[in-house]
């Protein structure tokens, strides 16, 4: 959620590409799944087949509530116990650190997490014993180094609650 962001019209590479809901801080009165619609189609085809929405529990009720014009909701719940929440045919994720929707707020993302993002495990499990701190007992201390970073910028758009 750091990244830096540009509007979807004026994307380029290293920065991960918004689509604004036309309103600030909020979704538009008419047609507010038409701004879900969009994020969507920015992603390009070959990112879509494997993405999913995320979003914070807040954001996920206000959008759970949403219809299509025949009146049917937009939002699934789980097929099968232990199955996924779908959006428009689509996973949803729930991350409880995402924003809630708020001006300028980013609280929605269509990702393709496989080629989005890349976490780095550079060398394993290191176990260092330590005999001597605490007598009789011995200690140990365990270290792993990892990291990560954002591998393909296309790989992901945010929803913008901006106008």
């Amino acid at each position: 959620m750091t990244a830096t962001t540009v509007a979807e019209n004026a994307w380029s590479w290293g920065r991960v590409g918004t689509v604004s809901t036309g309103v600030n801080g909020a979704f538009p009165a008419a047609n507010p799944s038409d701004v879900l619609i969009d994020l969507v189609y920015a992603l390009k085809a070959g990112y879509r087949q494997n993405s999913a929405f995320v979003m914070n529990r807040k954001t996920q009720g206000v959008i759970r509530k949403m219809k299509d014009a025949d009146g049917n909701y937009l939002w699934h719940p789980p097929v099968a116990a232990g199955g996924r929440a779908t959006l428009m045919g689509f996973p949803l994720v729930e991350v409880e650190a995402m924003p809630d929707i708020a001006p300028s707020a980013k609280a929605v993302a269509f990702v393709d997490f496989s080629r989005f993002y890349l976490v780095v495990d550079r060398q394993g499990v290191r176990v260092l014993r330590d005999p001597y701190s605490a007598k009789p007992y011995v200690l140990f201390y365990t270290t792993k180094r990892v990291g990560g970073g954002i591998l393909d910028f296309d790989a992901a758009k945010f929803l913008a609650f901006a106008a």
